[in-house]
């Protein structure tokens, strides 16, 4: 109570050199209330970018969200139950950046939050770096940023399980496929995938990508971003990797339907060839839009990732095992049926045997 009184005094009196006229006097009298400090904190939070921001030209607003976001010093990273962010494999957490893989051979790791995302709207900013010590195309594999069902699920695919369900952007920096001329790497792609596809290695994700982009993103000596943006249905990716602080177009693809519920991640791997694979943050956005009411018949949550005007191989689920009772009931009729079939046989034959014999006689 007297903290709070004191800081309302200050404010006062911090009102009263700027003059008594006007708006300002409207506002001495509100900041040098008993709830002045507090209002004074969100006015500051407003100016300083951790409020409510406009974007772009239409009624679009964002609005960070914590607890999908890290950023120095990583306080939300860890195993306990109050953690936000979980490391898993060869992932460790340094003072500017967490390392996802080192420039070593062979080896995966990944950063999943634990909490899932039900927001509709949103957009992830992802900061990173890729350096090492290899040459032109003696370096690899790259990173890939997720929203998807499962997490914690190590893998083939960068470092994460295949046949996922959700979202995959990857940063590839090795070409796997000899004969392709035209792509140049690194390059960056994105999947949606209902747990029916595969991800083919051999053809860097070719057959399912829904787009791509060059981006030379290594040994650079300035910052690299990536923005991941999805709204109304519409996916957009862009990139910040030439120093210029600027968004640059790389995958825009309508109809795209995401489930909420899904959890984000980021994950990487190595194989014969190595890269250090930093993440320096994430932060997520939510993102506020006006629908009209067209839009929200149309917009209703999906149970299962799609992309309009692309057919995904439906997903069959596997049978689940049968209980010990459901199968005793099975054996149990099973006997009584072919006991019942034998009976029957027996009472037929008998019959056709009587028949022979009168007609012997």
């Amino acid at each position: 109570m007297g903290r709070a009184f004191d800081e309302g005094t200050a404010v006062g009196k911090m009102a009263a050199t700027l003059g008594r006229s006007g708006w300002w006097r409207c506002w001495a009298r509100r900041l040098s209330a008993p709830n002045g400090p507090r209002m004074l904190l969100f006015l500051l939070l407003l100016g300083s970018g951790q409020g409510p921001r406009q974007v772009g030209a239409g009624q679009t607003f964002e609005y960070l969200k914590r607890e999908h976001s890290l950023s120095k010093p990583y306080q939300g990273v860890g195993t306990g139950s109050s953690s936000l962010w979980n490391l898993m494999g060869s992932a460790m957490v340094m003072t500017q950046y967490i390392r996802l893989t080192p420039d070593m051979q062979s080896k995966q790791g990944a950063l999943w939050n634990r909490v899932p995302c039900f927001l509709r709207d949103w957009e992830l900013q992802v900061h990173f770096r890729i350096h090492g010590q290899g040459k032109k195309n003696l370096h690899g594999d790259g990173l890939a940023i997720w929203y998807t069902k499962d997490r914690m699920q190590p893998g083939p695919v960068f470092g994460n399980m295949d046949k996922f369900v959700g979202l995959g952007v990857f940063v590839d920096t090795y070409p796997n496929e000899e004969k392709q001329q035209e792509r140049v790497f690194p390059y960056i792609s994105a999947m949606v995938n209902n747990g029916s596809l595969s991800y083919d290695h051999e053809r860097d994700g070719r057959p399912t990508e829904l787009g791509g982009c060059t981006a030379i993103v290594r040994n650079l000596h300035y910052d690299t971003f990536l923005v991941i943006r999805y709204v109304k249905r519409h996916l957009t990716i862009m990139m910040d990797i030439d120093g210029k602080h600027e968004w640059r177009d790389c995958i825009e693809v309508p109809g795209v339907r995401l489930p909420r519920g899904y959890y984000f991640g980021t994950s990487s791997i190595t194989g014969d060839l190595s890269d250090n694979h930093d993440l320096v943050s994430l932060k997520l956005f939510e993102l506020t839009v006006e629908r009209t009411p067209e839009e929200e018949k149309l917009h209703r949550d999906v149970f299962l990732p799609s992309v309009d005007n692309m057919k995904l191989p439906a997903m069959t689920a596997p049978l689940p095992p049968l209980s010990g009772l459901a199968l005793f009931l099975i054996v149990f009729f099973s006997l009584v049926f072919s006991v019942f079939a034998i009976v029957i046989g027996i009472i037929l034959y008998n019959k056709w045997q009587e028949q022979s014999r009168k007609r012997f006689y």
